[in-house]
This record gives structure tokens, C-alpha cells and sequence, in this order.
């Protein structure tokens, strides 16, 4: 058959916007916040081999495992798969899950025409809570999988149509807040409904012969975009070091270490030299460190490639097993974001070295995870949120502030919402000036969020990064600040671990303060522009001592001669000069 490549950039939209659909339908009917409003979900559209063939605008990271994740199912049911079956299935090691609290639902379609199996509507969603010693089952001290919640093999949530109650039942019984487990299971349902109804109108139309033959060309089309960026990059290994802090009060570093090999038309990320896996929730399956890499590799890439399995072909991972990113059971994983972000922080850094105009400085290394859980008013209640923050600065401009980490597509949740919903109050919430790291373009600066309980105890658990290890700059540019955690700030205030291994109670009134990483600069801060420089200091991002300290350029405030009436508006009489500078 011909390949129309008209016709195969209408069926890649067409995928697009199925799985956008999804995502849409998932969020709008979810019912927990971090799902609704954090949108920590993804969608995807798949053929009949388990290969993806389009994603949802959501969590890149979630996304680059859709793949291990199908391959499981399908060799555990084989020929027992069937029109109205939904499968459904979180276990990092028996479904090629990432943690429990992401559980997957699917749904085989078939075609109308033929009964035949001709492709797989995807979802992923992040959950409240699924067990475990900790509300919200981000358990940082679990020493192993099994005190970590709920596990669930690929299992059948419906089977021809028919509901299977018994799994619904032990799901409500095992979690906390069944009610919003359960809600954002069946909107996971409806969104799985909804891409099947597109994806078999597709079939209908253009018939499935066709169809099959133009999957297989997207994919191939997918390969050969990605091995013609790759062979556009010089040959070479790069190597990168990164870190998390450590676990607890005294922790030990957690080491990262990347070669990056580009070999003609393909690419080799080889993780030898990583540490070993730890007795604390931040090991990942290596499906979630592949999801890594091939989200890294592919927002450098300048051509538009189908965001599809195709793209995959010319990337390997190699991670050596039972290190944190190729865990082996039982391994626990409640906390393994962190470790997916800082595969993509790491394999940034090797890019750095060969592709420096493509990417940023350090950023604030993911989402800052509180959760609260406990009762109030006679009911429980959990409240996590993946709390997002700021960019480093790039070769071109500066970083960017309120903005995700690049592998989650996510979103702080409002103030409305969580007062609304949740026995909590936030006492401040915005931009923290001079924290981004100077530079010739400055990295974003911090945000902080400050939460008050109004319940009468609550259990509290956290996770952050970067404390130990700032936010690194690139061509000179400075490092960014580290994380800060207190409880109740001021005299007596408790310092926090940025992962804390301990259950923290607390009570009536008891206030969290956090201020995220903020991002690194980018090249030599005295090369500043004075002009940029008085613009930050006009938007109240970075003080006049900070500007002369770190730029060289010195705001004056005076009274200026200006055509027409005097003010007194501060910001209007605003000037700045260069310093001469001393190295």
C-alpha cells in the first residue's frame, strides 16, 4: 500500500486528539485534587501490540512506560482478552507499574466490523491513597514494598462488560478516602470509554487494513525523525553526576551517574556507577528511568516527531539491577518521582556538553510533595499535592518561575480549592526575590507556600530535594538557593529533612512553611545587562544590595528630572549603572 503522507499527518492528529480527549474527560470527572487539579495523570492511545501511538498533554514521565506496562498485560491474558473487559493493575514488579499510588486502567477496543483487537485506551492516574504507613503512600520509610499500600497485578475491573465488585470492594477497604479512590477510578473508565469510541470511529472510516498499515508507518516516520536529529549531534560520550540528598536526619547522597553515548544514529544512556537501591521509597523500576530519558532526549530534539513507540527505537537504556534506577522486588517505590526527575537532571547535565543551546541550568528538581492526612469532622481526609516551582536560567533567557518540571506536566493546586475542600488555610503563597541563581541570564527564583492545619491533629509527611546539593548553574552562571522546611517558624521552629522518614504529627494551628529550589544561572553575572538588572529590581525579584553585589550595578534612587509633574512612585525613579567590575 502507499503511504499518503497527508493522510498519515490527518491519522497522527486524529491520535493527538483522542488522547487529549482523554485527558480532558479524565480531569474535568476526577474527583481528588491531585488528579483534578494537580492534573498528576496521563492518557494514551495505543495499537494492538501495546506500542503508543499518541499522549495525552500531561506527565511525561508517566508516559515513556505505557509501553512495559502493556507488554506485561498482554502476555499474562494472552487470547483471554475481550470486548468490555477494563484491566486494571499498580504492582512496580507484577504489572510494570511505577509506585502504587499510580494505577493503571485499560481498555482493549475491538473493531465494530470484525471483532478483532485492534488497540488499547490508556490511563495512568496518581491516587489519594492506596494504604500504607502513611497517608497519601509516599511512604519514605518503608524499608520494603510490602508496607507501602495496596498491590495489584493487571487484573480484570470488568470482564465482558460485567462489573467485578469484589476488586472494587477491596480497594474501598484498603484505602483511606474510598470515595475519591473510587471517583477517579471511574473517571479513568469514562476517559478509557471515550478514546475507544474515537479510535473505532477512525477504524470505521478508513478501515482496518489501512489503519494498520499507517500505524506502522508512524511509527517507522517516528524512527527516522528521531535517528536523523540524532545523527545531527557530533559522536561522543558525556558523562554527568547528579545526587539526592539522602534519606532522613543524617543523610547519605544518592548518586546519579550518566554516560551518554551518541553512536551515529542512536543513542545510549548507561546508568553504571548509579547507587545502589536503598531501604527508603525513592527506588524506581527502570520502565519509570527509560520514561526518563526518553523524556530528556526528546524535548531537545527540534524536528516535530510523533510522540509515539517509533520514537523509543533508537534510544537504549542500560541500568545495572537492583540499583535506584532498576530496583528489584521488594524494593519499596511510594517516593520514586524524585528519582525519575533526577534522571532527567542528570542526562540535562551530559546534554549541556554537546548540546548547550538546548537546554536549561539546574532547576528545582521536581515537585515538593506535603501531605496531610487524618480526620476531620467525623470523616478522613488526605490532601497531597505536587507542589511545582521554577526553571534555571538557559543560554537565551531567563528562568522561568510557577512553571512545572519538565518531566511532569502538572500544576499547583489553587488556594480556593484546598480551603475549600481540606481543614487547611495557606498563610502565603508566592515568589521569594534574590533566591534564583545570578548569572548573565538569572535563574528563577523560589516559591513558597505556607499551610495552616485546622484539624485538630493530623499525620504529615514531606518530600523535597536539593538541600546539599543547590541547583547547579552552567557557563559560569551561580547556583540556586536549596529547599527550606519548618514547622511552626520562629522561636522553637523544627527544621525538616528534605525526606522525612518519620511519621510528623500535627496539631491544631501547627503551620508548615516550604520554599522550594530555585534555578541556576546562566553564564557570567557581571555580564548582565544593567537594564534586565533594573527590571528585576522594578518586579521585586532581586534586591538593589543583590543587584550590586552579584551584577556590579548599582540602582540609584534619586529624584529625577522628568517632563512634567514629580512622583514619588519608587519604581519610576529607578536607575542603574554599571559598577566597574572587580573579578
Amino acid at each position: 500500500m502507499t503511504i499518503d503522507p497527508i493522510r498519515l499527518e490527518v491519522l497522527k492528529n486524529a491520535f493527538d486528539t483522542i488522547a487529549d480527549e482523554m485527558a480532558l474527560m479524565l480531569m474535568r470527572t476526577a474527583q481528588s485534587p491531585i488528579v483534578r487539579d494537580s492534573m498528576d495523570f496521563s492518557t494514551a492511545i495505543c495499537d494492538r501490540e501495546g506500542q503508543t501511538l499518541a499522549q495525552g498533554l500531561t506527565t511525561p514521565i508517566h508516559l515513556g512506560s505505557f509501553h512495559d506496562a502493556m507488554r506485561f498485560l498482554i502476555t499474562r491474558y494472552g487470547d483471554d482478552i475481550h470486548p468490555g473487559d477494563v484491566f486494571i493493575g499498580n504492582d512496580p514488579y507484577a504489572a510494570a507499574g511505577q509506585h502504587l499510588p499510580d494505577i493503571y486502567v485499560v481498555e482493549p477496543i475491538f473493531d465494530a466490523a470484525t471483532a478483532a483487537l485492534i488497540g488499547w485506551a490508556t490511563t495512568v492516574a496518581h491516587h489519594a491513597d492506596v494504604g500504607g504507613i502513611v497517608p497519601g503512600s509516599n511512604a519514605l520509610s518503608a524499608n520494603e514494598i510490602y508496607q507501602e499500600g495496596l498491590r495489584l497485578p493487571f487484573l480484570k475491573l470488568f470482564e465482558r462488560g460485567r462489573i467485578n465488585q469484589a476488586i472494587w470492594d477491596i480497594i474501598a477497604l484498603n484505602v483511606r478516602v474510598p470515595d475519591q479512590v473510587t471517583g477517579d477510578l471511574n473517571a479513568q473508565r469514562a476517559a478509557c470509554l471515550a478514546g475507544a469510541r474515537g479510535y473505532r470511529d477512525l477504524f470505521a472510516r478508513y478501515g482496518a487494513e489501512a489503519m494498520h498499515r499507517y500505524i506502522e508507518a508512524l511509527h517507522d516516520y517516528a524512527e527516522r525523525l528521531t535517528r536523523a536529529e540524532i545523527a545531527r549531534i557530533p559522536d561522543g560520550t558525556w558523562h554527568f553526576t547528579d545526587h539526592i540528598d539522602g534519606l532522613g536526619e543524617s543523610p547519605e547522597p544518592v548518586v546519579f551517574q550518566v554516560a551518554l553515548t551518541i553512536d551515529g544514529d542512536r543513542v545510549i544512556a548507561d546508568w553504571t556507577g548509579t547507587s545502589p537501591q536503598v531501604r527508603g521509597g525513592i527506588n524506581t523500576p527502570l520502565p519509570f528511568t527509560k520514561a526518563g530519558v526518553y523524556a530528556a532526549l526528546r524535548s531537545v530534539m527540534q524536528a516535530d516527531i510523533p510522540n509515539c513507540h517509533g520514537f523509543t527505537r533508537a534510544i537504549e537504556v542500560r541500568a545495572p539491577l537492583g540499583t535506584v534506577v532498576n530496583s528489584v522486588h521488594p524494593a519499596p517505590t511510594g517516593a520514586r518521582g524524585i528519582t525519575g526527575y533526577r534522571v532527567i537532571d542528570c542526562m540535562f547535565g551530559a546534554l549541556a556538553q554537546v548540546l548547550p543551546d538546548r537546554v536549561t541550568a539546574d532547576g528545582t528538581g521536581g515537585s515538593t510533595i506535603p501531605t496531610f492526612g487524618g480526620w476531620h469532622d467525623g470523616a478522613p481526609f488526605v490532601f497531597a499535592e505536587t507542589f511545582m516551582g521554577t526553571w534555571g536560567a538557559a543560554r537565551g533567557h531567563d528562568g522561568q518561575e510557577g512553571v512545572p518540571h519538565l518531566g511532569a506536566n502538572q500544576s499547583n493546586v489553587p488556594i480556593e480549592m484546598i480551603e475549600a475542600n481540606y481543614p487547611l488555610r495557606i498563610l502565603r503563597y508566592g515568589i521569594v526575590p534574590d533566591t534564583g541563581g545570578a548569572g548573565r541570564h538569572r535563574g528563577g527564583n523560589a516559591l513558597t507556600r505556607v499551610y495552616q492545619l485546622l484539624a485538630e491533629r493530623c499525620v504529615f509527611s514531606l518530600r523535597s530535594d536539593k538541600r546539599a546539593f543547590p541547583p547547579h548553574g552552567l557557563d559560569g552562571g551561580e547556583p540556586g538557593s536549596g529547599p527550606v522546611n519548618l514547622i511552626n517558624p520562629g522561636v522553637g521552629e523544627r527544621v525538616l529533612p528534605v525526606l522525612v522518614t518519620e511519621a510528623i504529627e500535627l496539631v491544631r494551628n501547627d503551620v508548615f512553611f516550604h520554599i522550594t529550589p530555585s534555578g541556576g544561572g546562566y553564564g557570567d553575572p557581571l555580564e548582565r545587562d544593567p537594564a534586565r538588572v533594573l527590571e528585576d529590581v522594578r518586579a521585586e525579584k532581586v534586591s538593589v544590595a543583590r543587584a550590586r553585589e552579584k551584577h556590579g550595578v548599582v540602582i540609584s534612587t534619586g529624584p529625577l528630572a522628568v517632563d512634567g509633574p514629580a512622583t514619588h512612585d519608587l519604581r519610576s525613579r529607578l536607575l542603574a549603572e554599571r559598577m566597574t567590575p572587580v573579578r
